[in-house]
């Protein structure tokens, strides 16, 4: 198995580092356009392998897409941070300009590929890269649910003072502050989370998550890159394996929640396939609210992207 991870910045190489040390791939291909980048970050990853015991060959290549050939899972992490007296729009221009290129890029020595999307914004760069791709819906998707629950999670699991390992949950919708949490998903050990935390903490816990990635460019001055990196990894692990985990993943919706045409965050079945199987809960009015309120969110910002000459 081959996996490509485009972009050796922190997320990218934190995810190349992941896939190589739990062997889930033969090869991990980096590749980022800054000269010797990705070289440099692919050997240190394979320099450590006779430390931590792996076999899996990493390797570093700067723009040369030919070396990506026959990726079975690619992951674009490409993109640029917000800046200073950047608005959304130059942020949404700037990077769907890159994640086009980059898609382009990948289908042409990997057409069978499947794609995750990490730049930002998460929801409309999965969008950019299902446009210029033009796979199945089921072969582009994004990477933001695994990440917001597992913040939720672990917040969780810090205010009950239980392993993560014991808590589940379920999250939907964009990836912001418009992500629908769902507490009646949400169980520690099978026993609903409802029953071991009282109202008002479980709320401030919801609104933590929401604003999880906030937080942390709060206090390092950049996004984070342990946690989004990790979580890209055990998506293309669950495709590689073919281990048919339920995940939360952004995929375009035809119909289901009665949504049509807009990328949101919602439960799947991951395997060898890609996404194999959308699934339906069935929300409570409430629910369903905050789900429409987030799809309105994301809808705005892809119609951003359809009025950019970038998309023509």
């Amino acid at each position: 198995m081959k996996v490509t991870v485009v972009g050796a910045g922190n997320v990218g190489a934190t995810c190349a580092d992941v896939l190589a040390y739990r062997e889930i791939a033969n090869e991990v291909v980096l590749v980022d356009i800054k000269e010797g980048f990705a070289e440099g970050k692919a050997l240190d990853i394979w320099q450590k392998a006779p430390i931590n015991l792996y076999d899996t060959r990493t390797t570093g290549v700067t723009n040369d897409y030919s070396k990506t050939a026959n990726s079975d899972v690619v992951v674009i992490t490409s993109g640029l941070p917000r800046k200073p007296g950047m608005t959304r729009d130059d942020l949404i221009s700037t990077n769907a300009g890159i994640v086009r290129s980059v898609t382009e890029n990948v289908i042409k020595y990997s057409p069978e590929a499947i794609i995750i999307v990490v730049s930002n914004p998460l929801d409309v760069m999965t969008y950019a890269a299902h446009l210029t791709s033009k796979l199945p819906r089921t072969k582009v998707m994004g990477m933001a649910g695994i990440l917001d629950t597992a913040r939720y999670r672990a917040f969780l699991a810090e205010e009950l003072n239980v392993s993560p390992k014991d808590i589940q949950a379920v999250l939907m919708g964009g990836h912001g502050d418009t992500m629908v949490p769902l507490p009646r998903y949400t169980t520690v050990g099978g026993i609903p989370v409802t029953e071991l935390i009282a109202e008002d903490k479980l709320n401030a816990i919801i609104e933590r998550t929401k604003n999880g990635g906030g937080e942390l460019v709060k206090l390092m001055g950049t996004s984070a890159w342990y946690a989004p990196g990790s979580a890209a990894a055990q998506m293309v692990e669950a495709i590689v394996r073919d281990q048919k985990r339920v995940f939360p993943v952004c995929i375009k919706l035809e119909g289901e929640y009665g949504i049509n045409g807009t990328y949101l965050g919602v439960p799947v079945v991951l395997g060898k396939n890609g996404i194999e199987k959308v699934i339906e809960l069935q929300l409570n009015d409430e629910e369903m609210e905050l789900l429409k309120a987030s799809e309105k969110a994301v809808r705005e910002v892809m119609d951003v992207l359809d009025n950019m000459p970038v998309n023509a």
